[in-house]
């Protein structure tokens, strides 16, 4: 098929802008969450739920993805996908309430979860054994990119127009995804008799589904206080137990239970839950920070955050081609330590570090991303039989979506949480026998608590160093989270042979 394909460009562009589309839309919304807010009258923690509903819908529909293809056919479901997620980008835009982008969301995620595969199988499918190397690090550098400009290319959109664009532009480059599979890419076969596990799948999704819901509202519910806490716990507990359970005593789980017995793939599967949570949590979290207390605009703050993505390009690029030369395991402990040293970093920002500094620590942290996610490909499938590279490429996908909703919604649950003690641990500090409060004739005047504006102004003061301590004891989090990352390399093997490592996703995916 490969060698006869027509139009092979043309479908590469058409399979790569769904992917792209897909990728941008798990970040895009961020450096707009601030305004959505205000439209959507929802709190700070609450907004979160436009990017985990999105996340952890498409985690779940990642699993079901194969047996879908092959019952309507893969063109079928590709041109499926494509238009409900675009009509589900338009509906995003269009929200006026929180329940309404929460929903459209989880729309949005449930088509999009399989345009990244589905463009990962096409491309392997069009280009000939010799050529898929070079097919894979495009579409490899797609996924990875497409989250880290995502708030950049969402902040000017925000700022030129309004928030709701960021779901509109999706329209065109949908229109255009569309057309061109619909009128180039080969029809594929279908197999209407084959059946699915949808038990498996089905407790899967309850467990996830429950385990994310409890994360994100846990904070407004004060946890486990909360019947509706405790009984969504015990959804998540029972569901994924007994996905477990059915896993290894199925006759047929829709996952083999031998992808989990090999160690390397084992321990990338967590490794790629632990970058995930850095993945896109980060972000989330700058968005906020430079735009409410730095003052950023809207569009300054995407620049600022563009250039994670040039750091992981280079980096991707440099590990690409060492992985074929030296130990991956090593690319990836350097990975991990430009990670932790850049996360750590940020502990010491204040609304005032210079736009230089933030910079410089954003690259080093996308190089850090580029060399982990290079050569983990490589780890991953080095002992891994031939027959169960698919089943692990899309459990790769699985963890990193489960790894980015639940990075999202624990840092954010964190950091409603310690803006609260930490207010209140400042407040307590203004007494009439604070010194620094009575010492100034301006001071005691300007700042008195006793009246209503001075009042008002120390609230504000109050408040805005309270953001920046609970910021810092986020980033603090993610830096100690990424931690375990270093036993993880001591777990795998090292690869005897790895011929394509030049060629990012060539030996996973081939």
């Amino acid at each position: 098929m490969s060698t006869t394909v027509p139009y092979r460009g043309i479908i590469t562009v058409c399979v790569m802008i769904a992917t792209l589309m897909q990728a941008l839309d798990a970040t895009i919304a961020n450096v707009a969450l601030p305004y959505m807010q205000g439209s959507l009258s929802a709190t700070s923690d609450e907004i979160t739920w436009v990017l985990t509903s999105y996340i952890t819908a498409a985690a779940i529909m990642t699993a079901p993805v194969g047996w879908l293809a092959a019952r309507f056919g893969r063109k079928n479901l590709f041109l499926l996908c494509v238009a409900g997620f675009t009509a589900a980008s338009m509906l995003c835009g269009i929200a006026e309430s929180l329940p309404q982008m929460v929903l459209f969301r989880l729309l949005q995620g449930i088509f999009g979860a399989a345009l990244v595969p589905l463009s990962q199988a096409t491309m392997l499918d069009i280009y000939p054994p010799e050529q898929r190397g070079s097919a894979m690090a495009i579409w490899g550098i797609g996924v990875m990119i497409g989250p880290i400009l995502g708030p950049t290319l969402g902040g000017y959109l925000t700022e030129l127009y309004n928030w709701r664009w960021v779901f509109y532009v999706n329209l065109p480059f949908g229109l255009l995804a569309f057309l061109g599979i619909a009128a180039f890419m080969p029809a594929s076969p279908q197999f209407p008799t084959q059946r699915f596990d949808w038990l498996g799948f089905g407790v899967l999704a309850i467990g996830l589904g429950s385990l994310q819901i409890m994360l994100d509202r846990g904070q407004d519910q004060d946890w486990f206080s909360s019947r509706e806490i405790i009984t969504e716990a015990v959804f998540a507990g029972l569901g994924l137990y007994l996905f477990v359970v059915h896993l290894f005593t199925a006759e047929r789980p829709f996952i083999q239970p031998a992808v989990f017995r090999d160690r390397n793939l084992a321990a990338s599967l967590l490794m790629m839950f632990s970058i995930g949570q850095i993945l896109v949590a980060s972000s989330a979290l700058m968005a906020p920070y430079l735009q409410s207390l730095a003052n950023y605009p809207v569009d300054t703050a995407g620049l600022v955050m563009a250039p994670r993505g040039i750091g992981t390009m280079f980096a991707m690029m440099v590990s690409g081609r060492l992985s074929s030369r030296i130990d991956p395991r090593k690319l990836m402990f350097l990975g991990v330590l430009l990670l932790v040293s850049a996360t750590y970093s940020m502990t010491g920002w204040t609304p005032d570090v210079a736009i230089p500094r933030q910079v410089a620590t954003i690259i080093v942290q996308g190089m850090g991303l580029g060399f982990v996610f290079t050569p983990l490909q490589v780890i991953a499938f080095a002992t891994l039989p031939q027959a169960l590279r698919t089943e692990g490429t899309a459990m790769l996908s699985l963890f990193r979506n489960i790894g980015s909703a639940i990075g999202v919604s624990i840092t954010e649950a964190l950091l409603a949480h310690n803006i609260q003690v930490a207010h209140a641990g400042l407040a307590a500090q203004i007494t009439p026998f604070n010194r620094t409060l009575s010492s100034d004739l301006f001071l005691r005047n300007f700042l008195d608590p006793a009246t209503a504006a001075g009042a008002a102004r120390l609230d504000v003061i109050v408040n805005q160093q309270a953001q920046i301590i609970a910021y810092v004891d986020d980033f603090l989090f993610m830096a100690l989270t990424t931690l375990p990352a270093f036993v993880l390399l001591f777990i795998m093997r090292r690869p005897r042979l790895v011929t394509a490592a030049a060629e990012p996703g060539h030996v996973a995916l081939d």
